[in-house]
């Protein structure tokens, strides 16, 4: 073990820190050396979107005194930003000691003379973001590690404007952050009155901020029956999702009750993600039942949205995140057009790993489409700079992620909801499904099968190994990948683009991220991006082919599939 992990480990042991820690840290020392290293053998970083880590005790851990130095960190930048008269929003999901992380932050920012508004029990994220506005805040905290395991927790702080940390405050935290060396640099209790309990004031208003996104109220009044399936996996979804669905004017509402409580340990899955189909095994299967219109489910801070409909056949899929971003900013971009309040300069944002499809129909409808960095913050960013110029509609991402208007900064899981009930009642209206006007617009704009593959490296050496992976394909991109030429290596990192047969260099105008993409000759694109908050790389895949018919679509779909396969066993993944 290097001598400085086990100066950390002394230094806990010795230092004022708690018993319960002090006794955890023995027992370790007694067990599973391994375990001990890993807990230590870093700091927990705090990085542009705030912590995310497995919970114990430790410095590489997810625990009071991280949370704790963290918010000190984050109250020394707002007051450095703001001076004394300030206020913050802070909320929780479902996990294992979010509530106890919360009120941590809570008590730390009144110790710190900072005015704290924490809701009275746990809320999806997107209505911390909302409140952040609604109740004149300098910033938030939401305590959640999203889609994580169970083992995990998180800190994600935002700004003002209800987004989460941009340049230059993300660096400008961190490195306040960095600056609070121990506990005792905390001030971790005081003015307890400064902590304002928040609640149904904060629900009403953010629902009827939702209600207002509705283009057609009217077709969910004539279809006030779809049968809608819904679980919130054991989230924080279950507090608000219910609630607006009934706003929208829905009245068959089916909620799975074996993950309807919140739990942090989430029993009936093996990840509380909606990207995945364990997790929503259970609403399958009641969909299925109750021969339902349609199926959605929440992760646990309800920033995530799955989505499940019937295929012409009868059978029910999941539709991944790419297709359900096509849907719904399609629906959008028509129906306003439809609607008669289409704006001129109406603008929607997507991320550079998401359906280009959706650029393709963008531009035949006259609406400018924008590409950002991957990360709801980059997409509030640029609605930002676009405010009295251009007109935000819709933003979203493929993992799972939309934000429909611009009273949230985040991702917003609950609205996705009701929207997406809404457009499944509109085609219903016109006695079609969702899954047909899927393939009416592939055989109008050319159909795209996307596909994601996630690799974990745990540990130490996982870091490493995914530095490794990255170093290989920049510095040795590859020249074919399933019999098709690569045209372009596109390096965020480096800010960089390079035609790989010339040589030729241009520059990339977005902030730097280590991620690269490979542009082929026929127009697919593949793209390698480290996760920010995970130990994970992700490699995402994007081919497509013309559709003359919704009929060859199964065909096409595996012609395109088969293409993918070959560019993964060249990539040798």
């Amino acid at each position: 073990m290097e001598q400085a992990t086990v100066l950390k480990i002394n230094q806990w042991l010795e230092g004022n820190y708690d018993e319960n820690t002090k006794n955890a840290i023995k027992a370790m020392q007694q067990g599973d050396p391994k375990e001990l290293e890993d807990a230590f053998y870093r700091n927990l970083e705090f990085g542009t979107g705030g912590l995310r880590g497995i919970m114990g005790v430790g410095t590489n851990r997810m625990n009071r005194y991280t949370i704790g130095m963290a918010t000190q960190g984050y109250a020394n930048y707002l007051k450095q930003s703001f001076g004394n008269d300030i206020k913050i929003a802070v909320a929780h999901d479902s996990r294992n000691n979010s509530r106890f992380f919360a009120e941590t932050v809570a008590q730390v920012m009144a110790a710190n003379g900072i005015k704290a508004y924490l809701f009275d029990d746990l809320r999806p994220t997107p209505e911390l973001s909302f409140a952040i506005r609604h109740l004149g805040c300098k910033g938030g905290v939401v305590c959640t590690a999203s889609h994580n395991p169970k083992e995990y927790n998180g800190y994600k702080a935002y700004w003002e404007d209800g987004a989460q940390l941009v340049p230059p405050h993300d660096k400008n935290v961190i490195g306040e952050v960095e600056k609070i060396l121990s506990p005792e640099d905390v001030k971790w209790e005081g003015n307890e009155d400064l902590i304002i309990p928040v609640g149904e004031l904060l629900d009403e208003a953010y629902t009827e901020m939702v209600k207002s996104l509705s283009v057609y109220p009217d077709v969910c009044s004539r279809q006030h029956n779809l049968k809608i399936v819904y679980t919130s996996i054991h989230g924080s979804g279950i507090k608000l999702v219910p609630r607006v669905l009934e706003s929208f004017g829905f009245t068959n509402l089916h909620i799975v009750a074996e993950q309807a409580h919140p739990d942090g340990d989430f029993p009936t899955v093996r990840s509380p993600n909606p990207e995945e189909k364990d997790a929503m095994n259970l609403g399958l299967k009641l969909a299925k039942e109750l021969d339902a219109d349609i199926l959605l489910g929440t992760d646990p801070d309800a920033d995530r949205v799955g989505i499940g409909v019937k295929d012409t056949d009868g059978n029910w899929v999941l539709m991944n995140g790419n297709q359900t971003a096509v849907l719904a900013f399609n629906y959008l971009i028509e129906a306003r057009k439809a609607k008669g309040i289409a704006q001129p300069n109406d603008m929607v944002i997507k991320t550079i790993v998401t359906s280009d499809m959706i650029n393709r129909f963008a531009a035949a409808n006259n609406v400018a489409c924008y590409d950002v960095l991957t990360g709801f913050k980059y997409i509030s960013e640029l609605i930002r700079e676009k405010t009295g110029s251009e007109h935000y509609v819709i933003g979203g991402e493929e993992s799972y992620g939309l934000m429909i208007g611009d009273k949230v900064r985040d991702k917003d899981a609950v609205s996705a909801v009701a929207l997406l009930c809404e457009m499944a009642a509109y085609e219903k209206d016109k006695g079609r499904s969702l899954y047909q006007k899927l393939l009416d617009l592939y055989v109008q704009h050319g159909c795209f099968q996307e596909h994601l593959i996630s690799i974990t490296k745990k540990g130490m050496d996982g870091q490493k190994e995914i530095a490794a992976m990255m170093e290989k394909y920049r510095s040795n991109p590859p020249q074919q990948l399933g019999g098709t030429p690569v045209q372009t290596l596109l390096d965020y990192e480096a800010s960089q683009g390079r035609h790989l047969h010339s040589g030729e260099t241009f520059a990339i105008d977005l902030p730097k991220s280590n991620v690269l993409q490979f542009l082929l000759e026929d127009g697919s694109k593949i793209s390698a991006r480290p996760s920010g908050t995970e130990p994970k790389i992700k490699f995402y895949f994007s081919v497509n082919a013309p559709l003359d018919s919704a009929a060859n679509y199964p065909a096409v779909q595996q012609k395109l599939m088969d293409y993918i396969n070959a560019i993964i066993a060249d990539m040798a993944l």
